[in-house]
């Protein structure tokens, strides 16, 4: 009710970014950027680093060494997990297995994972590509593809023109993008 009243004037990004203030303060994430958005109620390590207009939505579990590129959007309930004990010691109980090293996360540039999607520790989603609702990631995700399912598995291609892909990779690579639509250009 309040957010209709308010729209996104002003006053809404103001109190936007106050909220923001205080949950990078208390989360202790000093390597986000300040555009950064983090829904209520999520569980994030202080090491997470978020490149500028990262999205996470409500509820996200966010474990250690995950980087997030520019423009991603991570939706509802997505967690990265795993790698978190070592099973295969004989003699030794799970749950005094001790833990491994813990492998680096990258999410790439405007990346999207769908509600309530599973990422493995370590894995790599590429730049642009899309991750299914409630798929389960358990390796790398190619860039510009889309992957769903358990275990996910490609579904197809985001762009299949080569210049519309060389056209957003070109955006992607240069000055950040504001959400501002460009003027088309009319042919004479």
């Amino acid at each position: 009710m309040i957010r209709k009243l308010l729209g996104r004037g002003k006053f809404f990004l103001f109190m936007r970014g106050r909220v923001m203030s205080w949950r990078r303060f208390r989360h202790g994430l000093k390597h986000v950027h300040p555009t950064f958005y983090m829904g209520p109620n999520c569980i994030v390590t202080t090491d997470l680093v978020a490149g500028a207009y990262s999205f996470m939505n409500n509820d996200c579990m966010i474990q250690a060494r995950v980087v997030l590129g520019r423009y991603v959007l991570l939706g509802p309930r997505v967690s990265v997990v795993g790698g978190d004990h070592r099973p295969g010691l004989p003699g030794v109980p799970n749950i005094f297995s001790g833990r491994p090293e813990i492998l680096e996360t990258v999410i790439e540039d405007d990346a999207w994972i769908g509600h309530g999607a599973i990422l493995m520790q370590g894995v790599r989603i590429g730049r642009g590509a899309i991750v299914a609702a409630g798929a389960v990631v358990t390796r790398d995700v190619p860039a510009y593809e889309i992957h769903g399912g358990v275990p996910a598995k490609k579904i197809s291609e985001r762009f299949t023109d080569p210049a519309a892909r060389a056209l957003h990779d070109s955006m992607l690579a240069g000055p950040l993008y504001i959400g501002q639509l460009a003027k088309p250009q009319l042919d004479d």
